[in-house]
């Protein structure tokens, strides 16, 4: 019966996806037409628990991730909250089922290794599967992916970011947790290039989250362990491969962060991420990965490469509803470079602190101009920041009791929830009466009144 229904039901190009997403070696290229577009499209809306319709709900409810878990109810992640979205507790045999429909063939391999990748569009959304056993069942995590590039603009970043697309070498880092929007701000500064300049982009990810519609830049996009098999074995080739600017969807390993330190030093502009949560952390982290007696060469090369480093999160809007990107900067000026050089990363903070008019702007002074501007609470702030005891000096509203974990939604969240600046974007230039330091860094990342009226992006 399932044999029957794959093969009558299931269309070729799904067929053919399941074969690019799983490495099939004959008559599972996708083709050139393909290339440009996941044609690959899952139904099964006739079915009594339906993923399509799951998903439907949770993409209307802007909900980024949806959980099926054996004994409890289909979950969403929204606002990075998980809440159920069905009332129906799944069974074995739920999971079983949809496990079956979404792998189709590859089924077996869930058995055989114990977890399945892959991805296909499901009621009309663009959607990354990862199918994995666990205590005898199968369990699903689909995440959403975006269907849009956003406008640079539209993300809340400082000004300085919009300088990135048009740097001509060295290394941009875009770092922060994972779901802090590392992808969608990669993205949209890929897209501002592709619109911009006559270069050719070549990227490694895994897996491809966004598609990008080659304007002025003629674009490759590499999945790892479906176009090539390591970020180690890509960014090698893409060496070969004529690029004038690399994405690297992360840098795990010396050898790739070696390498990338090495496209960055021979006229290429790389882009990469990290799973850090500070620009200092991220330059430790790339030190830190070799052993002691090369982390000087690899200082030195590091301080000459580096453009800038981009750490972000998501925090929760004030009100409650939908989530704003918080992230610090750093410019990587002369005094970061020596710093960097002489392995002084501790003082990287104050450097950044006084290196405002160069567009540089510390994690904690970027949450409490959030703060001035009613667009997360206090609490929320307090909670995400660096540093505790400068943040209390600077905000002295705060409640204290997050100290011992409790999260509340702060004294000023009733503004904060009937402010009119809530759902604003970008950074405003209104003067807080806070320390002037601080002040003169978060006016650093002030948007003009073109900035201020673009509609602002909906992080999942």
């Amino acid at each position: 019966m399932w044999e029957e229904r794959q093969m009558g039901n299931f269309s070729s190009d799904y067929l053919q996806e399941l074969n690019r997403m799983n490495g099939a070696p004959a008559g599972g290229m996708e083709t050139d037409d393909d290339a440009m577009q996941d044609r690959s499209q899952f139904d099964d809306t006739a079915e009594a628990l339906s993923v399509s319709r799951l998903i439907r709900k949770a993409a209307d409810r802007g909900a980024s991730d949806v959980h099926l878990i054996r004994g409890l109810h289909p979950k969403c992640r929204l606002d990075g909250q998980l809440l159920d979205l069905d009332e129906r507790v799944l069974s074995h045999a739920d999971c079983e089922s949809v496990a079956r429909r979404l792998a189709g063939r590859y089924y077996d391999q869930i058995a055989n290794i114990g977890e399945l990748d892959l991805a296909l569009t499901i009621a009309g959304e663009r959607v990354r599967i990862n199918l994995f056993r666990q205590q005898g069942s199968v369990s699903a995590a689909l995440r959403i992916l975006s269907d849009r590039i956003p406008e640079l603009e539209t993300l809340g970043l400082p000004e300085v970011v919009y300088d990135f697309p048009r740097y001509n070498k060295g290394i941009v880092l875009v770092t922060g947790e994972t779901g802090s929007g590392k992808s969608t701000t990669l993205a949209a500064l890929l897209d501002r290039i592709n619109h911009t300049r006559q270069e050719h982009i070549v990227t490694l990810e895994d897996p491809i989250e966004y598609i990008y519609k080659p304007d002025k830049c003629i674009i490759n996009q590499r999945e790892i362990g479906k176009d090539t098999r390591s970020y180690d074995d890509g960014l090698r080739a893409v060496l070969r491969e004529d690029p004038d600017i690399i994405l690297i969807g992360e840098m795990r390993d010396p050898k790739t962060i070696e390498t990338a330190l090495m496209a960055s030093e021979t006229g290429h502009l790389v882009f990469a991420t990290l799973h850090t949560n500070s620009a200092v952390d991220s330059v430790d982290r790339m030190v830190g990965v070799f052993p002691e007696e090369r982390q000087p060469q690899i200082r030195m090369e590091l301080s000459t490469s580096l453009k800038a480093v981009l750490s972000q999160q998501l925090l929760l809007r004030a009100g409650g509803k939908g989530r704003i990107l918080a992230c610090e900067v750093m410019i990587a000026t002369p005094s970061i470079r020596n710093l960097i050089r002489e392995g002084k990363t501790p003082q990287m903070q104050s450097a950044m602190m006084t290196a405002a008019s160069e567009g540089s702007i510390t994690m904690d002074n970027f949450l409490l101009r959030l703060v001035d501007e009613h667009k997360i609470t206090p609490q929320t702030a307090y909670e995400a920041c660096n540093d505790r005891t400068y943040f209390r000096k600077q905000c002295p509203e705060v409640d204290m009791a997050s100290d011992y974990g409790t999260m509340s939604g702060g004294r000023m969240s009733g503004a904060a929830g009937s402010g009119s600046n809530v759902s604003g974007s970008g950074m405003s230039a209104g003067s807080t009466g806070r320390d002037p330091m601080r002040e003169g860094n978060a006016g650093s990342g002030t948007a003009d009144s073109t900035v201020r009226q673009k509609s602002v992006f909906r992080f999942r």
